[in-house]
């Protein structure tokens, strides 16, 4: 249910509702979206309909009033939920939905609702569900955050859309305390490491990679933070064990996978030197956080889901298989990640000021 109560302010402009994406790095890219509603109609407030799980990157965000609560699981149809939950919305008072994602479900709670003009994307049989249908042309909208970006302009906006880049707020007074809760109290400058990414291997820069790249950094004098979900405990603890005995500097290494929430990875990340991490969700995390950023690019692309930021390095070699958008490298080889060499990425970070 609500992370707020969604009523209406009289003293504000009609509210506006957005189903949003259901994962970490589409949601920091849907800020894009945010910012171009919130600087159109200023005194329209916004909420967002997601999942649990987000609710605290959507508290960082400036331009959204309440995060929502989707009532179901990811891949979870849930119709009985969704009529309940679009039945309590309706005394919000919103003019208007903007449904990111394509499924015929995600449509289901802003008809429920009984928001008068519903716009989204040509999906699954959405007529009646969406009465402000959209032709998605890939050919002018080649970035997922572009695509989310024009569902917020008039039909008839040139296109694509000027992009306006994320950028999550921080608390340092809670960063404080996630670092005394943790231990994290060595003054040398960090680099953050994410070797995990949700989508699958394919887009995993290898671990040995990692660790050969962490004991170098380790032998110039930084100390390493380890970001993940739990999933990450594991590949955590062989790059920080692989550094510690290449260096004797384990103390130095701290594999925070699994050890922190959302909102604390955020705060955390954003006292980062700079941020080494294969294209995921927290990659985009560090960008809207506005840390020097080296990202590494495998079967995914740059050039459909880039960091928002002016401050990232982009490693990719779009070799001839490339990209593939597989879980799993369907040629057994990985040379698209292979092939980036600790090298290219210490180089990387010398461009970025963190070497």
């Amino acid at each position: 249910m609500a992370a707020a109560s969604p009523d209406h302010n009289p003293g504000s402009a009609a509210p506006t509702l957005v189903v949003g994406p259901s994962w970490v790095g589409d949601m920091v890219m849907a800020q894009s979206l945010f910012k171009t509603l919130a600087a159109a109609r200023p005194r329209s407030p916004i909420d967002v309909l997601a999942p649990g799980w987000s609710l605290p990157v959507l508290a960082r965000m400036a331009e959204v009033r309440h995060g929502i609560e989707m009532p179901a699981g990811h891949g979870q149809f849930a119709l009985a939920a969704r009529w309940r939950l679009g039945r309590e919305l309706r005394r919000a008072g919103y003019a208007r939905a903007i449904v990111l994602p394509r499924s015929l479900k995600s449509a289901l709670v802003p008809r429920f609702a009984g928001i008068a003009e519903r716009t989204g994307y040509r999906g699954e049989l959405r007529y009646g569900l969406l009465n402000d249908i959209r032709e998605l042309d890939k050919s002018l909208l080649a970035q997922t955050v572009q695509r989310y970006t024009a569902l917020g302009l008039p039909r008839d906006a040139p296109l694509p859309p000027a992009i306006r880049q994320p950028e999550l707020r921080v608390d340092v007074q809670a960063r404080r305390a996630a670092r005394q809760r943790l231990g994290l109290d060595d003054p040398r400058p960090v680099i953050g490491l994410m070797p995990g990414a949700e989508y699958g291997p394919a887009k995993q820069w290898p671990l040995d990679y990692y660790a050969e790249l962490a004991a170098q950094l380790l032998r110039d004098g930084r100390q390493l933070w380890i970001f993940g979900g739990g999933k990450d405990r594991e590949a955590g603890e062989r790059i920080a064990s692989a550094a510690a005995a290449a260096t004797s500097g384990g103390t130095a290494v701290h594999n925070l996978a699994g050890q922190t929430s959302l909102a604390e990875a955020i705060d955390l990340i954003a006292a980062c030197a700079a941020v080494v991490s294969n294209d995921s969700g927290l990659m985009h995390v560090a960008a809207a956080v506005g840390r020097p950023l080296v990202a590494i690019y495998g079967s995914s692309t740059p050039d459909y889901t880039p960091p928002l930021s002016d401050r990232a390095e982009i490693l990719y070699l779009a070799i001839d298989c490339s990209p593939c958008f597989a879980r799993v490298c369907p040629l057994g080889h990985k040379r698209c990640l292979k092939d980036i060499a600790v090298a290219d990425v210490q180089r990387a970070l010398t461009r970025l000021g963190a070497l």
